[in-house]
């Protein structure tokens, strides 16, 4: 683990099946976007591989995702960036 990834939010999904791997990615993703987080990590292992292909497919479907993509230091995370709320649109309500 980087220095840099301690100050990331990250979730952990070694030991998890792939479904429900997959609904904690998307509150992960969800409330992260609410957060206003910009980037964030998914731990998901090497191993056989079903937990990166898992995680990978659900956030190509995740429409707060920007992009992703595999750590350059470790294989067993992928590296999240979520899209930024717009908040021009509801400006004209906190006048």
């Amino acid at each position: 683990m980087t220095i840099l990834s301690s100050y990331l939010p990250q979730i952990d999904l070694h030991g998890l099946d792939r479904d429900y791997a997959r609904i904690l990615v998307n509150e992960f993703v969800e409330d992260n976007y609410k957060l206003h987080n910009k980037t964030v990590l998914i731990i998901h292992g090497n191993g056989t591989g079903i937990l990166r292909k898992t995680v990978q497919e659900t956030l190509k479907h995740n429409k707060y995702v920007e992009t992703y993509k595999i750590d350059n230091f470790n294989t067993g995370t992928t590296v999240v960036e979520l899209k930024q709320k717009n908040w021009q649109n509801i400006s004209y309500m906190l006048e």
